[in-house]
């Protein structure tokens, strides 16, 4: 079947002998200065040729885009599927719908340059941003350089101006995490991380403050490597009762790996995650964990930018509360066991 191509603008404007300028006004309701029946005949004109606009000369033609962009880190412990992470989709997912919800748009992108982030979000005339794993001075860097305000998840800012920092008790998510181990009858408890700072530093002190002898062990980002590590350290970890890992999918990915070993989880030791993820709920034994309330955060996140879009220079530093979450992969001991039940 032959289609017809797609009317243009300028199609309409030579056709009625009008400027493309003209014709533009009156696809984007700017018709003030134009007369009623230059106004009519465009009309009349752009529904008879079945004139399908572009949604984003309209986003960007208008004062208001409508546009709040979600700015992902893709960071290298991701290798190269961020978008797949359980943390990173329920969050996603989340604040697509409170962004439907009051009438914007989402546009998504990922990326590890912190200089791309301005770029994209004046290309598309945004109205705010919400950042998802950057660093300090990317946030003051993007202080500095953009007018557009943004809302960052557990940033580590000093000064919030022009941006809102919205973060967990990530010590308080620790010390849960400790708490229960403790109540369940473990002592010798690891911590597994990639890193010794910032959120999965507090995660581990939270765990110390409740259980002192427990110990950190940081594991290698890559997935094979992390797979060798853990075989070449198996030993050490089954010194331990139970594992506290900073993240569900380092939970999951470290009962895997167990299994695969023919060690069960919980009957030879018990494996505790952070975030409650669908992966958790889904893997067998599911994860008991520390949950973090997605929805809350992309709540609070529209919240504050809306604030900060009219009018506020300074902005908050939120702090959302943790709950914990028992299900099948952690399992009670007697409190003098030496070594695993």
């Amino acid at each position: 079947m032959q289609t017809e191509s797609r009317v243009r603008i300028v199609d309409i404007a030579e056709e009625l002998g009008l400027s493309t300028a003209t014709v533009s006004n009156v696809i984007h309701g700017k018709t003030k200065k134009i007369s009623d029946e230059t106004v009519r005949r465009v009309q009349e004109l752009l529904e008879e040729r079945e004139y399908i606009p572009s949604m984003a000369g309209i986003l960007l033609a208008q004062n208001d885009s409508r546009i709040i962009g979600v700015v992902i880190n893709n960071h290298e412990k991701y290798e190269g599927h961020v978008l797949e992470d359980g943390f990173i989709a329920a969050n996603l997912n989340a604040l697509s719908e409170e962004i439907d919800h009051a009438g914007y748009f989402m546009m998504v992108k990922v990326t590890a340059e912190w200089n791309e982030i301005s770029r994209f979000a004046s290309m598309w005339n945004m109205e705010g941003l919400v950042l998802i794993g950057f660093c300090e001075q990317d946030y003051k860097k993007l202080r500095e350089t953009m007018r557009i305000p943004f809302v960052i998840y557990d940033g580590y800012v000093e000064e919030t101006v022009k941006l809102s920092n919205i973060i967990v008790d990530n010590f308080d998510g620790g010390l849960r995490a400790g708490n229960y181990l403790k109540e369940k009858g473990h002592r010798k408890v690891l911590c597994i991380s990639d890193n010794e700072i910032c959120v999965d530093l507090e995660r581990y002190q939270g765990l110390k403050a409740a259980l002192p002898q427990a110990e950190l062990m940081i594991v290698p980002m890559a997935g094979e490597e992390r797979y060798q590590f853990y075989s070449d350290r198996l030993s050490d970890i089954r010194e331990h009762t139970a594992v506290f890992c900073v993240s569900d999918y380092y939970a999951v990915d470290l009962i895997c790996f167990l299994m695969s070993r023919q060690i069960r989880v919980p009957e030879d030791i018990s494996v505790m995650g952070f975030d409650d993820t669908e992966l958790g709920k889904m893997i067998r034994p599911s994860l008991t964990t520390i949950r973090q309330d997605s929805k809350e955060r992309a709540r609070e996140s529209l919240r504050l930018l809306e604030k900060l879009k009219y009018g506020a220079k300074q902005g908050d530093t939120i702090r959302l509360g943790v709950t914990l979450v028992e299900r099948e992969s952690v399992k009670e001991i007697s409190v003098d066991s030496g070594q695993n039940a």
